[in-house]
């Protein structure tokens, strides 16, 4: 990125005199993503802008869990990141009215997208346990950084040009004391491996099995355990119907909670729904303290698999280690997962030229970005996600106060 200033920490300093926006991508509640491509690079990216009046207004007010507070989060763990499967942090921008960074773009969208392009709105169980290993590396990484997701959901998981996941959003992520601090998170390397020995071991995950183009490699040292925490937080954060009964509870949590909210997500790719989703707030958080997920069908490794990751009790859930040699994995050579070069589905590079507002092929972020939220006050919040029809709703509540208030927070991608 030639042009660019880079910071401290070799974190590219980026400028709107070197960036095209090309169009919007998605509109969260304080904030927009773009597509920007960069004049002295041809490499798209993602760039998330939020308005500087937003953050520094709910800074102002000192509570303990701001928005201030989680943007700069953000930004610190995507600067950690060395993962294939987790963003880049490619540059940070900043002016008078707008702060911003971008991270690697993802041209298949999310997984919510996909699942919605499916015949029945469902995939099949080949499918499942693809995106379903992945999503196991992933947490598994992060855990081992003392990362805890808090935020899993199909909207938060992107398709990559490669056909490989990455989970995107990290404004509800927190750290959790590991108990060995000297463990140090798995390194990843990039080696594709030919295709046709790729096939052969990951038959059922290539694309024949059931995505077509139309709906349309990396060698892993994984850690041998998932680290303990010493330390449970009380905050009460998440989506809400993929919230975990000990976060409604508020009696503390930790890494538990993201196997929870991946047990929904697979019950949910499963059937096409959530297990526990109510006509409202208060009998979706009823539903998931007092009832059992209902697992029609025959008894399946899957079926079991998403039982043990839906056990209410934290204690008793099952995590990383047994998880990964659970018969729904079985035979799964884990350390070769991410070496498949035809993942299911393998989106179309889309040509950019012509993009842009009203045929422009420049937009003005700024006033973009003044012209959405500008107006908006803490009592008025209005949130889509790149057009699709989404109940969804983040919401967050600070310490044991559980008062449930929707929060503006930025729900992107």
């Amino acid at each position: 990125m030639n042009g660019d200033e880079k910071q401290d920490d070799d974190t590219v300093t980026l400028s709107f005199d070197r960036l095209k926006a090309v169009t919007a991508l998605g509109r969260g509640a304080k904030g927009v993503v773009f597509l920007v491509k960069g004049e002295d690079f041809g490499e798209l990216l993602a760039l998330k802008v939020i308005l500087r009046d937003c953050i520094e207004k709910k800074s102002n007010k000192n509570e303990s869990d701001s928005e201030y507070k989680r943007v700069c989060f953000e930004q610190q763990v995507l600067r950690k990141f060395k993962h294939p499967l987790l963003p880049r942090l490619r540059g940070v921008l900043a002016t008078e009215k707008i702060v911003g960074y971008a991270i690697d773009y993802c041209p298949g969208r999310d997984l919510n997208s996909l699942r919605k392009k499916q015949t029945e709105k469902m995939f099949s169980v080949d499918i499942i346990r693809f995106y379903a290993a992945e999503l196991v590396l992933a947490l598994q990484y992060l855990h081992s950084l003392g990362i805890a997701y808090r935020d899993l959901k199909p909207e938060n998981i992107m398709i990559q040009e490669n056909g490989h996941v990455m989970l995107v959003d990290f404004d509800l992520s927190t750290n959790l004391p590991v108990k060995s601090a000297t463990s140090s998170p798995p390194h990843y390397s990039v080696t594709v491996k030919p295709d046709s020995v790729t096939r052969r071991r990951f038959s059922p995950f290539c694309c024949n099995s059931g995505i077509s183009p139309e709906d349309s490699a990396v060698d892993s040292m994984m850690t041998p355990n998932e680290p303990d925490t010493a330390k449970k937080t009380n905050s009460f954060v998440g989506t809400e119907e993929y919230v975990a009964p000990e976060v409604i509870l508020g009696k503390g949590h930790d890494f538990a909670v993201d196997w929870w909210s991946l047990g929904v997500l697979l019950y949910e790719m499963l059937y096409g729904t959530t297990p526990f989703k109510g006509s409202c707030r208060k009998e979706t958080f009823n539903r998931i303290l007092s009832r059992e997920p209902e697992l029609v069908g025959e008894a399946t490794p899957l079926r079991d698999l998403i039982r043990k990751l839906l056990e209410k009790d934290p204690k008793q859930r099952i995590h990383v280690e047994k998880i990964k040699s659970h018969d729904f994995f079985k035979g799964l050579d884990w350390d070769s997962v991410l070496q498949i070069s035809r993942p299911p589905y393998i989106p179309t590079r889309v040509e950019d030229e012509n993009w842009g507002t009203d045929g422009n092929n420049k937009i003005d972020v700024e006033l973009f970005v003044e012209g959405v939220f500008g107006g908006v006050g803490d009592d008025k919040v209005d949130v889509v996600n790149n057009g699709e029809g989404n109940d969804n709703e983040k919401v967050l509540v600070k310490g044991l106060n559980h008062n449930l208030c929707e929060i503006d927070n930025f729900l992107v991608f």
